[in-house]
């Protein structure tokens, strides 16, 4: 076993933020050293070289000093949040040395999870790694049980997509393409748009950025109105969907990016409708649905394999660009699924 010491390179988070996050809220650190073996009487822990770290919307939350949703970062310390790993050293009965898990970890180079709260073999390495940042991880569970469990999609039924191009967002409008859905799908550029139309297959998308009516152009997309609406955006985009919601439509609200840097949250105006339509709106969370992640690669792996399921990712190099990379989800600049390559296998 190594008794081997080398440096550790970290992004932590150097003070609370409120408004728009910027770089200079986080730092790296590279004066640190670990040692590539978990200390000696720890139990159930792993100690992990990490590989690819992911970007994700809901890490804004957890910079701010606030006592929301989500536990905060602490400052000083590194960032955590979902990664792939390749385990260096084990007191864990489930892990062995050589294994590559994806789960929580730590945004430096090598991490020491003790009691791993959220850490998952993996089986499939027959498709890029990279993979379970995105559509295997994570991402893909928040596609799976917003649209399947939550929204119990029939065929022919009208579904909308806001932030389409996103992580997520891209897995929903396939898997609604997959279950013989009419998908339109909502971005902030160009490129994203033809992204959706050109590569993912959605029947219809358009960039909001032009679109100075939402209501109005939903109601353009859909005269029917909508059955499914997979929230990612909130405020004037959640308000717009309701006036073009038919009965007994429903909302899976897996996010609210609009609202994350703002002091004063938006309210929402058209509240009552979920009242005289029926509407089942619900929030979720991808870490209450993990049981059923066998299900979900049984349906996703060979979708992928086939080539029914594309998947894009902006990958950034090494933990350096970590900060600049996260700024990224909240200025549109991210284009798929964001994430950082922290070292090759």
């Amino acid at each position: 076993m190594s008794d081997q010491e080398v440096s550790n390179k970290q992004v932590a988070l150097k003070n609370y933020v409120t408004g728009f996050p910027k770089e200079s809220d986080m730092q790296i650190i590279t004066t640190n050293t670990i040692k590539l073996r978990v200390p000696e009487g720890t139990k159930d822990a792993v100690l992990v070289k990490n590989l690819y770290l992911s970007c994700d919307p809901y890490m804004r939350e957890r910079m701010s000093a606030s006592d929301g949703g989500f536990p905060s970062f602490e400052l000083g310390k590194p960032l955590t949040g979902y990664g792939v790993a390749k385990i260096l050293d084990s007191t864990h009965p489930n892990y062995k040395k050589g294994d590559l898990a994806w789960g929580f970890t730590g945004w430096e180079e090598y991490s020491l999870i003790v009691s791993p709260r959220i850490l998952i073999k993996i089986e499939h390495t027959d498709v890029p790694l990279s993979y379970y940042t995105g559509i295997l991880g994570m991402p893909g569970m928040t596609a799976y049980a917003g649209f399947y469990e939550i929204c119990t999609p029939k065929k022919g039924e009208y579904v909308y997509i806001s932030a389409a191009s996103g992580a997520v967002g891209q897995i929903v409008g396939q898997f609604a393409k997959l279950s013989g859905c009419y998908v339109v799908g909502s971005a902030g550029s160009k490129e994203k748009v033809d992204l959706l139309k050109n590569k993912f297959g959605f029947d219809e998308a358009f960039n909001y950025k032009e679109e100075p009516d939402l209501t109005a152009a939903l109601k353009r997309y859909f005269p029917e109105g909508i059955d499914i609406y997979f929230e990612n955006v909130g405020g004037k985009m959640l308000d717009a969907v309701l006036a073009n919601m038919r009965t007994l439509g429903r909302i899976a609200a897996c996010g609210m990016i609009s609202q994350y840097n703002l002091e004063k949250h938006e309210g929402v105006h058209n509240l009552a409708l979920i009242v005289w339509k029926q509407i089942r709106m619900q929030g979720f969370l991808a870490a209450s649905y993990y049981h059923l992640y066998p299900k979900f690669l049984e349906m996703a792996l060979p979708y992928i394999k086939q080539g029914k399921i594309v998947y894009v990712e902006d990958k950034a190099e090494g933990l350096e660009s970590g900060p600049t990379s996260l700024l990224s989800l909240f200025t549109g600049q991210n284009v798929g699924k964001k994430l950082l390559v922290v070292a090759r296998e």
